[in-house]
């Protein structure tokens, strides 16, 4: 899973981003935004997708090499009120989308 410049994604697909101290995962129509750490610059890689917890390769702006970071969506998504089981299900694969 590599970085992309394409921000439609497939019907199973969600995608990956950041701007603006936020990261972005899209999926479903839904775009939820949550603190990203100070330093990111962008998202490089997914590594590894596990129904909401996510492994990605992320540039930081104190580091030359990309960092492995771990996002874990299912506190995210309980505390937006959003049922993790139902929302994560059809998610099949993860992808960086930069517009």
């Amino acid at each position: 899973m590599t970085e992309s410049n394409n921000i439609s994604s497939a019907p199973n697909e969600a995608l990956l981003s950041s701007a603006g101290g936020f990261t972005a995962f899209s999926f479903g129509g839904y775009n939820i935004r949550f603190r990203a750490p100070y330093s990111l610059e962008r998202y490089v890689d997914v590594i590894k997708w596990d129904n909401g917890y996510l492994v990605v390769l992320a540039k930081y702006s104190h580091n030359d090499q990309p960092e492995e970071e771990y996002i874990d969506l299912k506190p995210i998504l309980r505390d937006l009120y959003i049922d993790s089981a139902t929302f994560l299900k059809p998610i099949k694969n993860v992808r960086i989308a930069y517009a």
